[in-house]
């Protein structure tokens, strides 16, 4: 009996720890008093922070105007298309 309760206090803790962390990143925010959508690149470097990005993020590729990457060949996208974990690939 003690084994089974000890399992069940075990996978109460990993589960909620989980519920806890699993939502952690947050690439973007939301301002609830003017309800405006703050995007932060998620990384440093012309191939993040331009404001068309190679999906790839091939070093030294970024432009401010659309086109393809000079290392892969990849149509550049929007960086506010490509900000966060839910990329438009």
């Amino acid at each position: 009996m003690y084994f089974i309760k000890s399992m069940a206090s075990l996978i109460l803790v990993l589960c909620l720890t989980f519920a806890f962390t699993a939502c952690g990143d947050a690439a973007t925010t939301t301002d609830a008093a003017t309800e405006t959508t703050i995007v932060t690149p998620h990384g440093e470097g012309k191939e993040f922070t331009s404001a068309y990005v190679c999906p790839m993020h091939c070093a030294d590729s970024g432009s401010d105007a659309p086109g393809k990457c000079p290392v892969c060949g990849m149509t550049y996208v929007a960086q506010e298309e490509h900000t966060g974990n839910d990329h438009k690939h």
